[in-house]
């Protein structure tokens, strides 16, 4: 039976119940609903609030070090484990992706070159660290490297960006290098995509993000984990006891710790109200399109049968998956100023049926080059909720005053190429007690007193 409250009243955000079913979680592991005891434990030395990406490898980092002594370690997951953001991933095939230009054109102008630098360098050093770890403890989730890309449309963005690229390559910006660029005569070929007018491509990998995500579960609860699933936490004390101790509220009752982890993602400020203009849900939809007719073979083989990504006032993409179906996600076009998108969490339900046929049918025979009489169908559709930060970067270390507790989210539906370094990281300060600028996570990841004071982004529902 659902643990989840009749009524939910402010402050949320919360998860929903009942939501729907991604392609991602059609093959269900045997943690997925896994309680490791009958009650709550009274006390933790760790408590970890979620089960996505961030707070399994929190908990993977917290139980399978080589210490003689592992911490007690409780992780609450308010639904299913990884049933969030990386449950439902928006970014096809998990798409481990490090941005390698058009992030680091736009930061390179916002706040300068070396600033734009150190995220890149730090999201493809996260990648190679998720291929390391998937190979390190053997975990079957498909892992399997590509090359990616972009794709664009617009004939003045396209120019745009290729004066950026030029100007990143003449500073000499480290990812910048490992792209290449395709001017108008090649596009389309290199992308399959119809109309394109420039393309970039670079390394990238895919892989099973559920799959990848339990694997790691399954390491943390060998270890000593006491995952609690479908055991959402409804409130957290605004201060600690007299002895130090949290005391975190749930339908099944209270239970406390002296460190916790706040890994909620979007629903953060559902338990710490001072994120609440600083991480907001937004509600994403993705689709699954299967080809029921053969690819001609005269159609441009699409990048490296793995992803690519389009723009043209905004970005759609699509992942091929071992099926030879497409996971299609994105901003597309009729969604992108829907009513229901921002400030919300129902991922419950979809966006009005006509609006969803709208997006997907037709969708691979009107974007691809080649594939104009292929016969499709629409499978899974469903929707998820990412955290989008006011400043676009996420919010990691401890929470300003609130001494023991300390925060990981707010990824701006980037979370495959930025999370685990972070995880890693908060582990590292939490058992250590080192000061942020030791971790090696960029300085503009660290939450603060001063970033929450700023002007946050209330997006309204």
């Amino acid at each position: 039976m659902s643990s989840f409250p009749t009524a939910r009243k402010p402050p949320g955000p919360f998860p929903v119940p009942n939501a729907t079913v991604p392609y991602w979680r059609t093959e269900p592991h045997a943690l997925d609903t896994y309680r490791s005891a009958l009650d709550l434990p009274d006390l933790s030395d760790v408590i970890i609030v979620g089960a996505g990406f961030a707070g399994a490898t929190a908990a993977y980092y917290l139980l399978t070090d080589d210490a003689s002594e592992r911490p007690s370690v409780t992780l609450l997951e308010a639904r299913e484990a990884c049933s969030g953001a990386t449950g439902r991933n928006g970014k096809p095939r998990g798409h481990l992706r490090p941005d390698y230009i058009l992030d680091v054109a736009e930061r390179a102008a916002s706040h300068g070159v070396e600033f734009a630098n150190e995220l890149a360098l730090f999201e493809v050093a996260n990648a190679e660290a998720v291929k390391d770890l998937i190979r390190k403890e053997c975990i079957a989730c498909e892992l399997h490297e590509c090359i990616t890309g972009y794709a664009f449309l617009d004939e003045v963005v396209a120019a745009e960006l290729k004066k950026q690229y030029d100007e990143l390559i003449e500073l000499d910006c480290p990812t910048v290098k490992e792209v290449k660029y395709y001017g108008p005569s090649d596009a389309e070929d290199v992308t399959a995509v119809k109309g394109a007018k420039a393309a970039f491509t670079f390394p990238a990998a895919t892989l099973w993000p559920y799959k990848m995500v339990l694997g790691v579960l399954e390491r943390a609860v060998q270890g000593g984990l006491n995952l609690q699933t479908e055991t959402p936490v409804l409130q957290v004390s605004e201060t600690p006891d007299s002895e130090g101790y949290w005391t975190l509220t749930t339908p099944r009752g209270t239970t406390r710790a002296k460190q916790v982890i706040i890994a909620t993602n979007a629903y953060t400020a559902g338990i710490l109200p001072e994120y609440a203009s600083h991480i907001i849900p937004i509600r994403g939809m993705c689709g699954r399109v299967k080809p029921t007719s053969p690819k001609p073979a005269s159609a441009p083989q699409m990048l490296h049968s793995s992803a690519t990504e389009y723009v043209s006032f905004g970005h759609d993409y699509h992942g091929t998956q071992p099926d030879g179906s497409f996971v299609v996600g994105g901003t597309f076009a009729p969604l992108r100023k829907h009513a229901t998108r921002y400030g919300v969490v129902d991922d419950a339900s979809l966006y009005d049926p006509e609006l969803v046929e709208g997006v997907f049918e037709g969708w691979l025979q009107q974007s691809f080059k080649g594939w104009e009489n292929v016969k499709t169908k629409v499978q899974e559709t469903w929707t998820g909720i990412f955290g989008s930060t006011s400043d676009r970067l996420p919010h990691i270390g401890r929470v300003p005053g609130r001494p023991g507790m300390f925060i990981c989210a707010g990824f701006n539906g980037h979370g495959m190429p930025n999370v685990l370094l972070c995880s890693k990281a908060v582990v590292q300060m939490m058992q250590t007690g080192c000061a942020f600028a030791e971790t090696g996570v960029p300085t503009g990841y660290e939450t603060s007193t001063e970033r929450l004071a700023a002007p946050g982004e209330v997006m309204n529902a």
